[in-house]
């Protein structure tokens, strides 16, 4: 018996993309299309494989890069033969989708960070609840977490399975051990949860536990920058109305 968890990802495939470009330093205009199609695939194989469910548009897009990928492998001949209707570069119209959906998602952090700034002109947190880098926290994306997992697991030796029993490793049980790890701390560091384990089903475990306290809207992941150090935090309501979280995989 598996464990399976229903996250609602707010990320596109393109997001997904930004993500890898910005991850790997990648020049957008000019992007490594067999190794960026490989990443995302490998992105895609570890959704399914922790039972995430996987949008049908980022099989789509897989598909999508999958024939890029081969019409840039095509002889020069054969490319030639269809410029006409695809345009030179076969990666031009998705650099160009990248791009669009870049400058929105910038124009929608602007938005975002004058709403916080607003609201931080009203509200005033003790100085000993939050340390002061915490203001320029920023909000992490389930590819952020995923990475930093990714990394977490290479870290790990042993089997490479990632389907977990639940009779062995209790999800529920793990989602104690986050927020008593928790306990009256400000934050605790992603990496700490896996720091004594050993097993790959106990780091899936934890994960997932904590995938399911996201959506629960017990904890929230923040980080000083991207790609940086990943911390977890209690949220103010789980803080207010205490520990109900002990039927969350029901």
């Amino acid at each position: 018996m598996t464990y399976q968890i229903k996250l609602p990802i707010f990320e596109g495939p393109l997001d997904l993309l930004l993500h890898l470009i910005k991850e790997h330093e990648i020049n957008i205009y000019e992007i490594p299309i067999a190794f960026i199609t490989k990443q995302y695939l490998e992105y895609i194989e570890l959704l399914k494989n922790l039972n995430l469910e996987v949008a049908g548009e980022f099989l789509v897009m897989a598909s999508t890069l999958i024939h890029i990928k081969s019409r840039t492998l095509l002889p020069k001949s054969e490319v030639s033969a269809d410029m006409e209707e695809e345009g030179d570069d076969p990666r031009e119209e998705l650099v160009r989708k990248l791009l669009e959906y870049k400058k929105y998602k910038e124009a929608a952090g602007l938005l975002r960070d004058k709403e916080i700034a607003y609201k931080n002109v009203f509200t005033r947190k003790a100085e000993s609840e939050i340390p002061d880098e915490d203001e320029l926290l920023i909000e992490v994306s389930i590819f952020d977490l995923l990475s930093a997992f990714k990394n977490v697991v290479k870290n790990i030796k042993g089997s490479d399975t990632y389907e977990i029993s639940v009779d062995e490793v209790s999800v529920t049980e793990r989602i104690n051990y986050i927020m008593e790890a928790l306990g009256n701390s400000s934050y605790i560091l992603f990496e700490s949860l896996f720091s004594d384990m050993t097993r790959k089903m106990e780091l899936v475990a934890t994960f997932l536990a904590l995938l399911e306290l996201i959506r629960l809207k017990l904890v929230k992941i923040q980080q000083t920058k991207r790609f940086g150090t990943i911390r977890i935090f209690k949220t103010v309501e789980e803080t207010k109305n205490g520990p109900e979280y002990s039927t969350a995989n029901n």
